[in-house]
């Protein structure tokens, strides 16, 4: 990777692995918006970012050096191989073609709480509703970042609402899970960096304690939140890919199921109809 600087914006050159699309547009984070020149707008760790694609394959992002190193690096996971981590998992003849069809997906970092949070709302859920409810939480009761776009709110300002206020913006029957997951959060009751460093398997079980918090919303907080790319949800879709797995998950997945996984998700909401 080569970070040149021009302006108010970075220009990324030489990243490998990295679509803009189907990373941000995956269903794994809910925040991004598809802007009319093909740009994508987003927020995430209290900073706005608009990044696009040019002709000649460089990223350009609208932020600073000094935030591109603190947040999008990071968010980005741009210092993990993914050509390398492609490469064995094109060892399954499945995922293979999935990769070479979809190339470019990535597994965001984002940030715990948020993923979390997100997850419970998606909770028997569409992915454009899911963006809706967390866009009106994030307008409502976050801080303004700048012009249209706000910060998503800590679990200190969500516990000072109640199951009502929740319902209000949509929630429905999960309102009552967020407001218990705020509380308990903030009483030190759940403290989810201690579960970040947990192994996996204590981790998901003391995910699987939250109230209102099942498999599926854990494996995807766990993948999409806590850096456990060995983690695998399995949906609806995923039961069907599974299909294709009797004996279980090959080998060449070890370590890096939760890639695999969304590479086969993608596959599946194309394929699988």
């Amino acid at each position: 990777m080569i970070m040149t600087e021009d302006k108010n914006s970075i220009i990324l050159k030489d990243i490998k692995c990295l679509n803009l699309a189907l990373t941000l547009d995956c269903g794994q984070a809910f925040r991004w918006e598809k802007q009319k020149d093909g740009s994508w707008s987003g927020a995430a760790y209290g900073k706005f970012l608009n990044i696009r694609q040019n002709d000649a394959g460089d990223f350009i992002l609208k932020t600073t050096a000094a935030d591109f190193e603190k947040v999008w690096k990071h968010y980005f996971d741009l210092n993990r191989d993914y050509e390398n981590i492609c490469s064995k998992l094109k060892e399954d003849s499945l995922v293979s073609s999935t990769i070479d069809a979809y190339y470019g997906i990535r597994i965001l970092n984002q940030d715990p709480w948020e993923a979390l949070v997100s997850f419970v709302i998606s909770q028997q859920n569409n992915i454009k509703r899911i963006k809706g409810i967390i866009k009106k939480l994030c307008c409502t009761y976050g801080k303004e970042i700048c012009d249209g776009w706000y910060s998503f709110p800590d679990a200190e300002t969500l516990s000072r609402l109640s199951v009502s206020d929740f319902e209000a913006l949509g929630t429905g029957y999960r309102g009552k899970y967020l407001k218990k997951l705020a509380d308990d959060t903030v009483s030190g009751k759940i403290n989810l960096y201690e579960i970040k460093n947990m192994p996996l398997e204590q981790a998901r079980t003391a995910l699987l304690d939250i109230y209102g918090v099942g498999i599926k919303v854990a494996n995807c907080a766990l993948l999409f939140g806590f850096r456990f790319t060995e983690c695998f949800p399995v949906d609806v879709w995923m039961k069907r890919v599974l299909d294709f797995y009797p004996d279980g998950l090959p080998e060449c997945f070890k370590g890096y199921e939760g890639i695999a996984q969304q590479y086969l998700f993608h596959w599946a909401r194309n394929n699988l109809k």
